[in-house]
């Protein structure tokens, strides 16, 4: 006998989030439901009048509790409901991208109606990567939609560490190129047809949804610039696509400058910057892996003149123990690109205090007429808290500077609620 639907009521606070459009509903705020409630199902969500107010993802392990897919009016979610909301996400970015840019965003999220989940495209491999498991119960029907509409070569399967957690507890790192069972590896993908559905036995981090497995790192191209990505087990789904807008700003400042990119990763910032004129670029992360993939990057694009003629070194080293060891050596430009130094609220507070501790230490590498370029991914530090500890540092430094821009997400990566807003950029010139 069929389970009846999950209904939940919340609080009035809730009530009033919700029809405000925010996309999560919290644990704490539903005061009533009619029964428990499985991972992955549709619970609707009524106001104390008994009106539909929305519909979402459940998740009973989750402190969001539901992740909202509609709201307003009643809906029915059906396949052609969830084919013209890829068909949506899609349809925003129509026009962003040339031929000279095969890796973007296709789906951000809570911002583009899809809770919890991302689908970026690195030429013709698409990651999927879900940040809630409430997306498993959907995934052989979700990857055959998008293999229907986007016709990709194939598509891979990341998940977050809180949900690889659920699936395989015993693992540390599950990531291998390894296909699904029933994924129908063979199919043209031109020819639109569906697939068959994945198979229900716990996925993992790494898997090839359908398609073949990939021979290594895949590559593709952002503004013309070659990229590889290691879609099974890179950070994030293989590279950071969300700083495009600024790596391209980095372009067009760095001609004949000596560029320091911290933080460096696998040297898209300085790619731009040796194509842009710039006379130097010296990587710094402390991974030496990713200084290998920066290596790999700057090769891939050897026949460009400018990036051949651009001196570019590596340094491996924690970059806050670079900055500080001597301030004999000097740059003309730096980019700093840290990862999040707040997880959590409660770091927050720390975590500003590092945001000006770090800009102070670049200033003084920067020679006179330099530029900082100075980025946070974090969320739980709002832009004028970020850009509030950098302008803190350039002041205290005594040396005169212009602000020349402030910029913050790129149109792929929309942010349509407070909790998305995370990416933030700040440009001095001193």
């Amino acid at each position: 006998m069929q389970s009846p639907r999950l209904r939940l009521r919340v609080t009035a606070a809730a009530e009033t989030v919700l029809r405000a459009g925010h996309p999560w509903v919290f644990a704490d705020s539903i005061r009533e439901q009619n029964r428990p409630g499985e991972c992955g199902e549709l619970g609707v969500i009524y106001d104390r009048r008994d009106r539909f107010l929305a519909i979402g993802l459940y998740d009973p392990e989750s402190p969001i509790r539901v992740r909202v897919l509609h709201a307003g009016k009643p809906a029915t979610l059906d396949a052609a409901w969830w084919s013209a909301r890829l068909a949506q996400a899609v349809e925003r970015r129509r026009g962003l991208f040339d031929e000279r840019t095969t890796g973007h965003r296709w789906i951000n999220g809570e911002s583009d109606g899809w809770p919890g989940l991302v689908l970026d495209r690195y030429d013709a491999t698409l990651v999927l990567k879900l940040y809630t498991a409430a997306w498993l119960p959907r995934l052989g029907k979700l990857s055959a939609l998008v293999w229907a509409q986007l016709k990709p070569e194939r598509i891979i399967l990341r998940v977050s560490r809180n949900v690889g957690r659920l699936l395989d507890p015993g693992s540390t790192s599950n990531a291998r190129p390894r296909r699904r069972a029933g994924a129908a590896a063979s199919m043209d993908p031109t020819s639109g047809s569906l697939p068959a559905p994945v198979a229900a036995d716990r996925p993992r981090d790494g898997e090839v949804l359908l398609g073949p497995p990939p021979e290594g790192p895949v590559t593709f191209l952002e503004t013309g610039l070659r990229f590889e990505a290691d879609v099974l087990r890179g950070q994030k789904t293989g590279f950071f696509l969300d700083q495009r807008d600024n790596r391209r700003n980095v372009e067009s400042l760095a001609g004949g400058r000596r560029v320091l990119n911290a933080f460096s990763f696998s040297g898209g910032f300085s790619l731009y910057a040796a194509r842009g004129g710039a006379a130097s670029v010296t990587d710094l992360d402390i991974s030496a892996h990713a200084l290998a993939g920066a290596r790999r990057n700057f090769a891939l694009n050897g026949s460009n003149a400018a990036i051949a003629h651009c001196a570019h070194e590596c340094a491996q080293a924690d970059a806050l123990d670079w900055l500080r060891a001597g301030r004999r050596r000097q740059f003309d430009l730096i980019v700093l690109d840290p990862p999040s130094f707040a997880k959590r609220e409660a770091e927050r507070p720390a975590a500003i205090r590092a945001y000006e501790k770090l800009a102070g230490l670049a200033i003084q590498r920067l020679a006179r007429g330099g530029i900082l370029v100075a980025c946070s991914c974090s969320a739980h530090v709002t832009a004028a808290e970020f850009f509030a500890a950098v302008r803190r540092s350039a002041a205290g430094s005594k040396r005169p500077f212009d602000e020349m821009r402030t910029t913050s997400h790129a149109p792929d990566h929309p942010a349509t609620f407070r909790e998305a807003d995370y990416l933030k950029a700040i440009y001095l010139r001193l």
